[in-house]
């Protein structure tokens, strides 16, 4: 029988992989307290202490495509540091607003303005208004992956 413990650490995986698609919703932390709960319910046991390195290492890294896919992403588009900082920040405030649409539209946006602002180039600004959406969308995906890999990795432990 699982017990209760065991659904609130599902549970909290769960909202891990919801949490890795909207703006502002630490999604991995999410998943990764879920999986340190259960092994804190079964005494240090299970998972093992390799499986348990294994998800801490699938947060680590969701977390950190979280934090840096963005910029990455308009970097990669040409843009600077300022324009990637200034859409982060434009997209977490248009996020929290307007959900994930809002966010994805405040990133382009800002990474459009700020660029066209800094090099009169509609060419490059678009690029990298381009750069960011797909980064954006991108680090969404795998974000949602490595979470719901989370998921199912716990899902095994708990159920096997």
């Amino acid at each position: 029988m699982v017990s209760t413990l065991a659904w609130v650490a599902l549970a909290l995986a769960a909202l891990g992989v919801v949490g890795s698609v909207l703006p502002a919703v630490p999604g991995a932390t999410l998943s990764l307290v879920g999986v340190l709960l259960y092994w804190w319910s079964t005494g240090y046991t299970d998972p093992s202490t390799p499986i348990l390195v294994g998800f801490v290492l699938v947060a680590a890294v969701a977390t950190a495509v979280d934090v840096a896919g963005s910029a990455v992403a308009v970097h990669a588009g040409g843009a600077s540091s300022l324009t990637a900082a200034v859409a982060l920040v434009a997209g977490l405030v248009l996020g929290l607003l307007t959900g994930p649409v809002g966010f994805v539209l405040g990133v382009a946006g800002a990474a459009f303005a700020v660029e066209y602002y800094r090099t009169g180039s509609s060419e490059e600004s678009g690029r990298a208004a381009l750069f960011a959406t797909v980064g954006v969308l991108g680090s969404a995906l795998v974000q949602g992956l490595l979470t719901l890999s989370l998921l199912v990795g716990l899902a095994v432990v708990v159920f096997t």
